[in-house]
């Protein structure tokens, strides 16, 4: 069964483009295809490492509830062999790693039935991989479900700010009150001015009982391709935030 990595933080904290340079990190240490999971319905992993999305779990799950209406499937095809079809289309195959997207649903309800087909596909390709990295919402909704069929490491990742490293505390909270049964749970301070933490985060986070793994510097690099849109999961080892994270990577014992 792969070994599968959960990466968490709240929102604009730079958790994804963390999660695209692992992906990228993983396949290139290893030699080995990586799933990457991006079960963040606010996600955009995709854009991260350069990807195109045709297709996610969450757009089947609106074509086959509009079906009625839209006649997505066509006359005298069978439903369940229409969907099998999508959701095999749905993993966007690439040379260093295949990508599979939650994506997000588009009516009224809960994402239930999205969390299923998920769950259902990640099930299927599991043995398939060595390695699983996933880009996870802040509040482990999908883990708390049992979408995910175990977590061997959790990585959360914080701002430099103190309310930053206290919202990963909660997450770390949470974590363990769901009893994930991860060997390894970190902390990757993210964004700290010159790559130091303030004393008021670290002690935030002493306060929870987080094993820092590392603190990285702002790049202005990463946050101009960011906002121009493009892969920041490709920027070269050059950059001063990619040297510094892939440093950390360094340190973990990936099984």
């Amino acid at each position: 069964m792969a070994y599968t990595i959960a990466l968490a933080g709240k929102g604009g904290v730079g958790k994804t483009t963390i999660t695209g340079m692992l992906i990228k990190y993983l396949a290139e240490k290893t030699k080995s295809i990586i799933l990457a999971v991006d079960a963040d319905a606010n996600s955009n992993l995709n854009e991260v490492l350069g990807v195109e999305i045709e297709n996610t779990l969450g757009d089947i799950r609106e074509q086959l509830e509009n079906n009625e209406s839209t006649q997505v499937i066509p006359p005298g095809v069978d439903k369940a062999a229409w969907t099998e079809l999508q959701l095999s289309g749905a993993l966007s195959e690439g040379s260093d790693f295949d990508l599979l997207v939650m994506g997000r649903t588009q009516g009224k309800g809960c994402y239930c039935f999205v969390n299923g087909l998920l769950t259902t596909q990640i099930q299927r390709y599991t043995n398939n991989y060595k390695y699983i990295v996933v880009d996870n919402e802040a509040g482990l909704e999908h883990m708390s479900r049992g979408i995910l069929p175990k977590v061997d490491m959790l990585i959360l990742v914080s701002d430099s700010s103190r309310r930053g490293v206290q919202a990963a505390g909660r997450i770390y909270e949470l974590a363990q009150s769901l009893k994930l049964g991860a060997k390894e749970i970190k902390l990757i301070i993210n964004r700290a001015p010159n790559g130091v933490a303030p004393e008021g985060a670290l002690e935030e986070a002493k306060s929870y009982g987080l094993d820092i793994l590392g603190v990285l510097p702002n790049n202005d690099e990463i946050f101009e391709l960011d906002g121009e849109g493009k892969p920041t999961a490709d920027v070269s080892m050059d950059n001063e935030f990619k040297k510094a994270l892939y440093g950390l990577f360094d340190k973990l014992e990936f099984k």
